[in-house]
């Protein structure tokens, strides 16, 4: 059904079971080597064999994993189901393995090193939720939707463990209201959903925009618009992100770089709403959240949520939006003594009443803007590798970083000299930082999975990019691959 999208090439191996029938045209027409196996007849030879894990073992056999290594996977994900499974598993794994030994393929992977480091197994989804956790998130209510429900799955019992709560609500609206309102008491909340999810909840966010009340939502994209293709990735919400608030609504966006990325990404996100008190939208995809991968344990980051409280003397009026320099006012929670304010959707004046003066209305679109265009979001506002020099370049964000990536590197170990630049702090965008990242740049590719180039718009609405720009944008559900950016830059090169 799906063999027009398996991006296979020479470089590819093909094994088939004849059996099963003739391998399909697009298949054949692709280059690849095929190799003939009877994986279903050495399957019934075996008690209990399945023929999953007889082509386990040809794959396995073919690229040098360890036997040991098979076994212990095998013991993990079978041990429940008695030693009979493991056993007939291991067969069907060790008959593959035999199937395969003379093939000579010569693509046996060099074998891995301990070097002392702690690796972790992670998926996006879950390290997206261990980096709120580990920022101080006490909240979350969600309603299940693909591909975003992992982040939920692994919230619901460890933020138990840390004193926490998650609600299932009943749809997204209830959930982003009830993150509101856990923020309003004091509590950092967060919340994740996909497109249709997000799109229900553009309105409470504009509640938290103009209430200054932090809260994080979580978007796992997936592919659009409408119910789409709910399994497979693309990063075609970056529009309703940035722009689907009414009204003029400042407010953040980040995107994390890679799975691994996930975890910082969202822990920053929880530290900067709540410094910064808006919301704040992370980007990731089904690409990063739904896929696995061994990564070597992050870095102790510093990103806390730590809100700027207000310290009130018996008899001060207290102005909840106080016009600051730097834009951000002191808050109260309820309880707080001398605290009381009015907390809701209307316009307001610093004392928090109700206000359709055009000086008061002027005076907090100015301080809301402010507060995000004053903050200091230091080094992490993009990843910047390879040349630092080079006059290619390519812009890129979320997971599209990880196929970029590699291309950059495998050609500037040929010599070639690019840079990239993939950007984490989506809005506000960074026009001096991303400037001085580009200077010098003389070709630039911009690098994103969408249909209408919405990345490119979005950067030329907003800075100047230096040199010839190509654009290559493409919607999902098929990835970008790394061969792909690299046939594009060798084009500039």
């Amino acid at each position: 059904r799906f063999a027009a999208e398996l991006p296979l090439s020479a470089d590819s191996v093909l094994i088939t079971d004849p059996e099963q029938g003739e391998v399909p045209a697009v298949l054949a027409a692709s280059g690849a080597r095929i190799i003939p196996m009877p994986i279903k007849e050495i399957a019934a030879s075996i008690t209990g064999g399945r023929v999953n894990m007889v082509g386990l073992g040809a794959v396995a056999a073919t690229v040098g994993l360890p036997r040991e290594g098979i076994e212990a996977v095998v013991d993990s994900a079978l041990g429940k189901k008695g030693p009979a499974a493991v056993q007939a598993s291991l067969a069907g794994a060790e008959a593959g393995a035999k199937a395969a030994a003379g093939w000579g393929l010569g693509l046996e992977l060099a074998a891995p090193t301990k070097n002392g480091v702690t690796r972790w197994n992670i998926s996006g989804n879950e390290a997206a939720g261990f980096g709120a956790l580990k920022a101080g998130v006490k909240f979350c209510a969600a309603y299940p939707i693909t591909p975003a429900t992992e982040v939920l799955e692994w919230l619901a019992p460890n933020l138990a463990k840390t004193g926490g709560i998650l609600v299932q609500a009943e749809d997204e609206i209830a959930s982003i209201t009830m993150c509101v309102g856990a923020s309003f008491g004091g509590v950092p909340s967060v919340t994740a959903t996909a497109g249709p999810g997000l799109a229900l909840m553009i309105e409470a966010l504009g509640l938290s925009v103009a209430s200054e009340t932090p809260v994080v939502v979580i978007d796992v994209m997936r592919g659009g618009p409408s119910t789409g293709i709910p399994t497979k990735s693309e990063q075609s919400d970056l529009n309703i992100a940035v722009y689907g608030l009414h009204g003029d609504a400042p407010h953040l966006v980040v995107a994390p770089t890679s799975i691994g990325d996930c975890l910082q990404t969202a822990q920053w996100a929880v530290h900067l709403a709540e410094a910064i008190q808006t919301p704040c939208i992370v980007l990731s995809d089904q690409a990063m959240g739904q896929s696995r991968a061994v990564v070597d344990k992050p870095a102790d980051a510093p990103f806390k949520a730590q809100r700027l409280l207000a310290e009130i003397a018996e008899g001060e009026a207290y102005k909840r939006y106080a016009n600051t320099a730097s834009g951000i006012s002191p808050a109260a929670v309820p309880g707080m003594p001398g605290g009381e304010h009015t907390a809701d959707g209307l316009e307001h004046a610093e004392n928090a009443l109700p206000s359709s003066q055009s000086s008061d209305h002027q005076k907090q679109l100015d301080k809301r803007l402010r507060k995000l265009t004053g903050f200091d979001f230091g080094a992490a506002w993009a990843d910047i590798e390879g040349d630092p020099q080079g006059e290619v370049a390519v812009l890129t964000w979320g997971s599209v970083t990880g196929p970029a990536r590699e291309a950059v590197a495998k050609l500037n170990a040929e010599g070639k000299r690019i840079r990239l630049v993939s950007l984490r702090l989506i809005a506000p965008l960074q026009p001096e930082k991303l400037a001085a990242a580009l200077a010098g740049v003389k070709k630039l590719l911009v690098l994103e999975q969408t249909h209408g180039a919405q990345f490119h718009k979005y950067l030329r609405a907003h800075v100047d990019l230096p040199g010839a720009v190509t654009v290559f944008s493409r919607p999902g559900p098929l990835p970008i691959r790394a061969r792909e950016v690299r046939e594009t830059l060798v084009s500039l090169v």
